[in-house]
């Protein structure tokens, strides 16, 4: 498979507008209070008696300083005590969770993602674990892909050590930029000490994948001063890089409003540094995965890429296309059955329904057949950027020329333009179209019409 990509920048100015991500088909804005805790345990029954493997995801709200940048669901604190009513309750729903599904099921998949999970102590963090481990059938052979998000500034070797004897094997690290002016533009003072001993540590600890984050679109960054951040963190060569786009959406969230919008670089400068971003990656040996995402070539998501197993869910690319999703704790989504379901977004709403001993789901959606012929239509874009129409076909018993009609004559343009070969029986993204592919996917989007502006901008 060729996973290189093109720079061209007329297509990007032409196609730069706003878009889901796709981490999910229907997106999130679908969900809707008409699906509880009822239509929660009918999907769940389905579930169990389909069978297979699952994947936790819990969400840590905590962080001990607010980056204005951050449009994650958080609270921000430096009171340590805080955080533990909110592990009382999450070890209640991990029980009240656990018991619902067949403990047969083993978990090849779980993620802390947050706020900061490291916020919690190691006491905490390992009763987190051990509760876990006591109402869901996690992996004891180091084969599952268990991953945490760490911020370098609140991590160091011994916690390392102990998320390494916790079970984790995957290790994602917060960077964003090295610039000074930049950290100080978004309140996030963090040192390349800091940062590259948390990596080696990983290393030193049998960790079997890294990865770094960064943000392009930041307050006062320029191409030079970016590429100086991403020859750093290169010269160390994580397994994976995911270089974020920055959304500015004050409007929706308060923290950006910190952010002087007169600091903010122009749509020609990101282009810039989006272009310098994919030429040193492509030259260092990285390839492009797809939507701000690079791995080496013998990474697990650049071989499952190549092998047409790639997925893609809440937490971005993923291996286990086969996993039920059960999220826990406040504001996590999960994917179970044929439907995706949230927790309460606030603290107070989350407590409230655990201390009445009711699952904390307050809205959901019900994927339709349309719902699901087209996520699978969009997930294999997004992940393969190809599709041959008979596999579709088959599944779902449908011509597909036929029920595409309107949405194959709209790819004719982008056909036109060079983002795609399309043919009779398939559509093949080009090289110039990957970095455009959630332009291609808004195409098989029924929903999109009337919610594109709630999205931020594709590049």
């Amino acid at each position: 498979m060729d996973q290189s990509i093109k720079f061209d920048l007329d297509l990007i100015k032409r196609y730069d507008k706003s878009g889901p991500r796709y981490t999910s088909y229907p997106t999130a804005l679908e969900l809707h209070e008409g699906f509880g805790e009822a239509e929660y345990l009918q999907h769940i029954e389905k579930s169990n008696a389909a069978g297979g493997p699952l994947s936790l995801y819990f969400h840590i709200p905590f962080c001990d300083t607010v980056c204005f940048y951050c449009a994650c669901n958080k609270i921000v604190t430096k009171n340590r005590a805080h955080a533990v009513p909110y592990l009382e309750n999450l070890c209640k729903e991990i029980a009240m969770q656990g018991k619902l599904f067949d403990n047969s099921r083993p978990v090849n998949q779980l993620h802390w993602g947050g706020g900061t999970p490291t916020f919690l102590s190691y006491e905490q963090m390992k009763r987190l674990m051990d509760t876990t481990r006591q109402h869901f059938n996690l992996r004891d052979d180091d084969s599952g892909e268990y991953s945490i998000e760490v911020d370098p500034r609140e991590t160091n070797d011994l916690t390392i050590a102990q998320l390494r004897e916790l079970g984790f094997n995957r290790i994602s690290l917060g960077l964003q930029d090295f610039d000074p002016d930049v950290q100080k533009a978004v309140n996030r003072l963090q040192s390349k000490e800091q940062t590259f001993a948390v990596l080696e540590a990983a290393r030193k600890e049998g960790f079997r994948s890294t990865n770094i984050d960064l943000i392009y679109g930041l307050p006062l960054q320029t191409e030079q001063t970016f590429a100086a951040t991403l020859d750093q963190v290169l010269a160390y060569a994580p397994d994976r890089f995911s270089i974020f786009n920055y959304a500015h959406m004050p409007s929706r969230f308060k923290t950006q409003r910190q952010i002087n919008d007169n600091d903010l670089p122009t749509a020609a400068v990101k282009l810039e540094i989006l272009q310098m971003v994919g030429k040193k990656l492509t030259d260092a040996g990285y390839v492009y995965i797809g939507m701000d995402h690079f791995a080496k070539p013998d990474d697990e998501l650049a071989v499952a890429q190549r092998e047409g197993k790639l997925y893609r869910n809440f937490q971005g690319y993923s291996t286990h296309s086969d996993c039920d999703l059960v999220g826990l704790g406040v504001t996590s989504i999960g994917r179970v059955g044929d439907a995706y379901m949230q927790n309460y977004k606030e603290l107070d709403e989350y407590d409230a329904a655990i201390s009445q001993g009711k699952l904390p789901v307050f809205r959901g959606v019900d994927l339709d057949e349309d719902d699901k012929l087209r996520r699978a239509v969009i997930t294999r874009l997004i992940c393969h950027f190809e599709l041959n129409f008979s596999k579709i076909e088959s599944e779902f018993d449908i011509d597909f020329s036929e029920y595409f009609a309107p949405e194959l004559d709209n790819l004719r343009l982008m056909k036109d333009d060079g983002l795609l070969e399309l043919s009779a029986d398939s559509i093949k993204v080009s090289s110039a179209g990957r970095l455009l592919i959630r332009n291609i996917c808004m195409v098989f989007d029924k929903y999109l019409a009337q919610k594109q502006q709630q999205f931020s901008k594709v590049i």
